[in-house]
């Protein structure tokens, strides 16, 4: 609809000699009930400036408004409703729709423009569990939003692969490990190895020193503890894609923290010489008292690295290699602070390109009011989730439509979808808490119903094609026909659809594009029961079989968007 915003936008403005275009299109908005009309203007501010009511205002404005594609206007409690001309809009929507098939939604805004986008970003040798599924997702569906728009889109996986942790694996697997452990269970073993560490730690303080003094020695390239330290990271890489696999993501880079460790040194020296950094007790820091913040740790009493430190060596070098327009972070809330700090350090070092770095925090994962803890060995692992939902729908399909083809891999769309859609379906900041139900749950507002009206959608035009022996759509002019309520109600959210893929990328939110999905499949249902389509007559046939041929597209799009697929049978 937003062409036609601006349509309005500028026969608006042309009558007011204040207001520009831009100012009227921001004004504009949807009304919730279609006897409000199509596209309404709020008069309110407007009143202010001109010191009128805003009825005045909304009666002088509906006197003198007209277009060729507004079919009338009212003025109501201050609000200009626009009614638009819906046999035109039907046309020109689906038209452009079945004209651009699967960039329909997309712009080229973000040409010539990159970004970077640090997502999912596991702990080596530690379980992917349900918790990293939040950033998986989420990086995954901005990449492909930012792509979709224009952008050059660099998907990193910032693998947690350095750091004290790994001293600590190195003092469990000497102890208490075994290679033949180790080759048969994989990350299984080395999170008991964790797990056990931690456990023997709380009697016996002296382990926590031997860790430290295990990454001292790997971050001063001893042979032994490099040795070990790759070994753990190959173990988890296989296991990592095997659940990258399921999910259809994939990354640009596996640059992790590790491959910053010769990177590290320079940012020390710079922080030295712009006098930024200071010791405390033997660690070296950057004081931030003046915004309100405890320091940023750079190095600690032994002189190894911390997160800050790779953090920071990581953007710079990100800059110089891929001169992005911005570069993303996508972490739980937990971690504001830390984005906070060296953020600000990045700004005090006299870096412009500060304020092109964003974190995009989530809200977190418990484990129904319990929080999860690697260290305690309370997660759920993601690969459990993700089979026992792919189980799920092959039952479902078993019970249901028996003779499908390809039932396992319609299981495997579905069943991950289920899983991915849960995530994604509200706002990422809110809190979730994990229970089999819910992530399990393939009924209401979810993907699999929204996999399921594409699908229907598809099963309509395959029967179209064997019943009327056409191949595709034909466009005969009938779709001017469809301004039943049903349809328009379709065609007004297929209008939509660019506006929302633009509004989830400024405010890096994919959960509009699940909402939107979800609605617009919603209009569908209700479109599909309430006309006939194959027995309908010739030219209001083809044109109802255009608009399901406009949802089918403008539904796969969406489902792309959040990183889901669109099956064609269920």
């Amino acid at each position: 609809m937003e062409m036609y915003k601006r349509m309005i936008a500028r026969h608006i403005s042309a009558l007011l000699d204040q207001v520009g275009e831009e100012e009227i299109t921001a004004l504009l908005d949807y009304p919730q009930h279609a006897a409000m009309g199509d596209i309404c203007l709020p008069c309110f501010k407007l009143s202010k400036l001109y010191r009128k009511s805003p009825q005045h205002i909304a009666e002088q404005l509906t006197e003198r408004l007209s277009s060729d594609m507004i079919e009338r206007v009212e003025a109501v409690a201050g609000y200009v409703n626009i009614f638009l001309n819906k046999g035109k809009l039907a046309k020109q929507i689906i038209e452009q729709i079945l004209g651009q098939a699967d960039s329909y939604g997309s712009r080229n805004i973000g040409q010539g423009k990159t970004v970077v986008i640090d997502f999912s970003s596991p702990n080596i040798a530690k379980p992917f569990h349900i918790a990293h599924l939040r950033s998986t997702v989420i990086g995954h569906s901005l990449h492909r939003i930012f792509s979709f728009l224009g952008y050059s889109s660099i998907r990193i996986n910032h693998l947690g692969d350095w750091g004290t942790q790994f001293g600590k694996l190195i003092v469990a697997y000497k102890l208490w490990g075994d290679e033949e452990q180790l080759e048969k269970h994989g990350i299984d073993d080395l999170l008991k190895l964790y797990v056990k560490f931690h456990e023997k730690a709380e009697q016996q303080a002296s382990l926590e020193d031997e860790a430290r003094q295990w990454f001292v020695r790997m971050e001063a390239g001893d042979e032994e503890a490099l040795q070990l330290w790759h070994q753990f990271v190959n173990i988890s890489i296989t296991e990592f894609q095997r659940i990258y696999d399921l999910l259809g993501v994939e990354f640009d880079s596996y640059a992790g923290e590790s491959f910053y460790n010769d990177k590290m040194e320079q940012v020390v020296s710079e922080l030295e010489h712009k006098q930024l950094l200071e010791k405390d007790e033997g660690a070296s820091l950057v004081r931030l008292d003046a915004y309100h913040m405890p320091p940023a740790l750079i190095l600690k009493k032994d002189g190894s690295s911390l997160y800050h430190t790779r953090d920071i060596a990581a953007a710079i070098y990100r800059k110089s290699t891929y001169n992005f327009e911005k570069a993303i972070y996508v972490t739980d809330y937990a971690q504001n602070l830390h984005f906070q700090q060296w953020f600000k350090v990045i700004e005090l070092m006299g870096y412009e390109w500060h304020r092109d770095l964003l974190h995009v925090a989530f809200g977190r994962v418990s484990l129904e009011g319990m929080g999860l803890s690697t260290r305690k060995g309370n997660v759920i692992k993601l690969e459990d989730v993700l089979m026992q939902a792919i189980a799920k729908t092959k039952d479902i399909i078993e019970a249901r439509n028996p003779s499908l083809n390809d039932k396992d891999k319609v299981a495997k769309e579905v069943g991950v979808g289920a899983v991915i859609f849960n995530d994604l379906s509200s706002s990422r900041i809110k809190d979730i808490v994990f229970t089999w139900e819910d992530s399990l749950n393939f009924e209401g507002e979810t993907g699999p119903y929204v996999q399921y009206a594409h699908a229907r959608a598809s099963n309509v035009l395959k029967k179209a094609t064997q019943k009327l022996g056409q191949e595709g759509v034909v466009l005969d002019g009938g779709l001017a026909m469809l301004t039943d309520d049903a349809s328009i109600q379709v065609i007004k959210q297929l209008a939509q659809f660019t506006e929302k893929v633009e509004l989830a990328m400024h405010k890096l939110e994919p959960s509009i594009i699940s909402r939107y999905a979800i609605d617009l499949a919603q209009s569908f249902n209700q479109f599909y029961h309430h006309n006939p389509i194959l027995n309908a007559q010739d030219e209001v046939r083809q044109a109802r079989l255009a608009l399901v041929k406009a949802v089918q597209i403008t539904l796969r799009n969406a489902l792309y968007l959040i990183g889901l697929a669109a099956p064609e049978e269920m």
